[in-house]
């Protein structure tokens, strides 16, 4: 039986041979139960050649050396014993026979020690044997485990006891082993040093519950009150088992997140938190928690946590949902069509849950969807009202982002109708108003005088644009005798639109429609203006003069700086001159 090995008996011999060296051979340990007996197996050699007529022994206690005064145990010659073993001790052994066996009994733990044999030939032939037998007084039986214990591999467990009483034999018997398997008792076994033990043995399968189960074995001695036992707690080896773990996470972006991991393993599982491949935390422990603070969109998907020991392993996953507001929208598409082409913008954005998702134009809604990322707005004809700016909204219970964009439609020239011409007393001021895009290139007519004069010549024409619509006035100051006419064409890469400027009167010229003290102001910044420019122009041929605002009066043309091919030139002493009319 394997489990033998446990209690280790075996024979201590000095180099001898029988026929004329000394020689003991005795075990080196040997134990036995408290308050039973114990019989200390031994016997000696000496040379032959000594033939002693009587051989007598002594057994010491703790020292082989009489100077010292050892305890002595048993002493044949004189029967005179150490008080403690008095009526304790016994020669079992034929010492004629070289069998010096002795026993012990009532056996208390100060008797646990080393024990010396002395042979006595009579005169110098006596010899202490180096060699002893240590005795070990016990109270508890041995439960033999092996090394490891597997859940699911069976497994063999032994209780083993001394049986080196002659008077007194051991009974065993197993506490705590229902559901584990029924004992097998092997009875009383010789070891190979002469010692003698009893055995049971208990075969099972462990399970992973059966870990830590308290097993134990109990020793009677028959006709006594003699009682012991021992305990051995199964340490069961097993896989691991994930027992806690989050189910699916919500969290707001910005928060704190713990998820947890915890495993039943022995030994103790090596925990991993994993994401995409990626190994976020690790340790040897029972649980193992993933603390992510302060979330983003970024940290949102599966979580894996992995458990593994020597002897297997186990995962569980975990859904973590990062809810946040949507993101900035992404505009794609045409942004620039001619006038009748299809238009088709996509606008997308991302969010937890998915938002809603509107486009519109100047408060219009145009397109919308509900708890999608994507929006797809068709134009199929785009005209020139589909210009301008658009807002893509997206908005979820988390917040809301919105994006600008704009559409630019290219379209031919259009002159509108407000366009016109005004004159009071010796001044004819032209506005022309043209809406279109690309931004057009706006020429003033004089049919009458073969002139024309376009917007490249700013000392004459000052322009404005104000989104697509871009404003242009010519101002002609001077004796006029009748109304002139103008014509005013605007032209861009896709045509060319003329319209003659239609003639109002002097009451209802637009600077004259700020009142009677308004028009006087204004008439005497409008002269000051004329006098700057007249004097700027004959310091450089070409002058740039910044884009008019609303409430200004643009400057003027005078005849004396615009030649009209033609028409005699007026004396450059006056400081207006009169354009004429055919």
């Amino acid at each position: 039986m394997r489990y033998l090995t446990a209690l280790p008996l075996f024979w201590i011999m000095i180099a001898a041979s029988r026929g004329g060296q000394w020689g003991a051979w005795m075990p080196s340990s040997i134990s036995a139960f408290e308050r039973t007996c114990v019989s200390i197996p031994c016997r000696f050699d000496f040379p032959d050649e000594l033939r002693p007529a009587v051989v007598h022994g002594v057994w010491y206690f703790n020292s082989p050396y009489p100077k010292n005064y050892p305890p002595v145990v048993f002493k044949s010659r004189t029967h005179v014993v150490h008080e403690s073993f008095q009526g304790r001790s016994r020669l079992l052994g034929d010492l004629g026979l070289r069998n010096c066996t002795v026993q012990l009994t009532n056996l208390s733990p100060e008797l646990g020690g080393k024990y010396y044999f002395r042979a006595d030939l009579g005169g110098y032939n006596q010899y202490t044997f180096s060699e002893h037998s240590t005795l070990d007084i016990i109270n508890t039986p041995s439960i033999v485990v092996p090394p490891e214990v597997v859940a699911g591999t069976e497994v063999e467990i032994g209780c083993m006891v001394p049986d080196n009483c002659p008077e007194l034999h051991p009974t065993l018997s197993w506490l705590g082993h229902e559901g584990l398997g029924a004992p097998a008792v092997l009875g009383r076994m010789r070891e190979d040093g002469g010692t003698w033990v009893q055995a049971s043995l208990l075969h099972f399968v462990p399970t992973r519950e059966a870990n830590g189960h308290r097993l134990g074995c109990q020793v009677t001695f028959p006709n006594t009150t003699f009682q012991y036992e021992g305990y051995a707690s199964l340490d069961v080896k097993y896989p691991p088992l994930i027992v806690e773990m989050n189910t699916s996470v919500e969290a707001i972006e910005g928060s704190q997140v713990t998820l947890l991991c915890g495993a039943d393993s022995n030994p103790m599982s090596l925990l991993t938190w994993m994401r995409d491949g990626a190994v976020l935390r690790e340790a040897v422990a029972r649980s193992l928690a993933l603390e992510l603070e302060d979330l983003t969109p970024e940290e949102d998907g599966i979580y894996a946590c992995l458990a593994e020991n020597a002897y297997g392993q186990d995962n569980h996953t975990v859904g973590l949902s990062v809810m946040y507001a949507p993101w900035k929208p992404s505009v794609n598409g045409t942004m620039v069509a001619v006038e009748g082409e299809a238009v088709s913008i996509l606008c997308s954005t991302q969010s937890n849950p998915d938002p809603i998702l509107t486009i519109f134009k100047e408060k219009q809604i145009l397109a919308t969807v509900i708890y999608e990322s994507q929006l797809l707005l068709e134009l199929p004809a785009v005209t020139a009202e589909d210009d301008g700016e658009y807002w893509c909204v997206a908005e979820n219970q988390y917040g809301q982002r919105a994006s600008v964009f704009n559409i630019s439609v290219e379209f031919t020239p259009v002159i509108l109708l407000e366009s016109h011409c005004a004159a009071v007393r010796d001044t004819v001021q032209c506005v022309c108003v043209v809406k279109s895009n690309p931004e057009p290139a706006v020429a003033f007519e004089l049919p009458a005088r073969n002139v024309t004069v376009n917007e490249t010549e700013r000392e004459f024409v000052y322009s404005e644009r104000t989104g697509l619509v871009l404003t242009s006035i010519l101002t002609l100051r001077g004796q006029v005798q009748a109304p002139p006419r103008v014509v005013c064409s605007a032209r861009n890469l896709y045509g060319t639109k003329s319209l003659e400027l239609p003639f109002q009167g002097a009451n209802r010229l637009m600077w004259a429609k700020i009142g009677p003290v308004g028009a006087v102001v204004a008439f005497a910044i409008l002269i000051a203006i004329v006098c700057y420019i007249t004097q700027t122009r004959r310091k450089k041929n070409t002058t740039e003069s910044p884009s008019f605002a609303g409430g200004e009066n643009p400057p003027v043309l005078f005849s004396s700086d615009f030649r009209i091919p033609g028409v005699p030139e007026k004396s450059e002493s006056k400081e207006v001159s009169t354009l004429e009319s055919h």
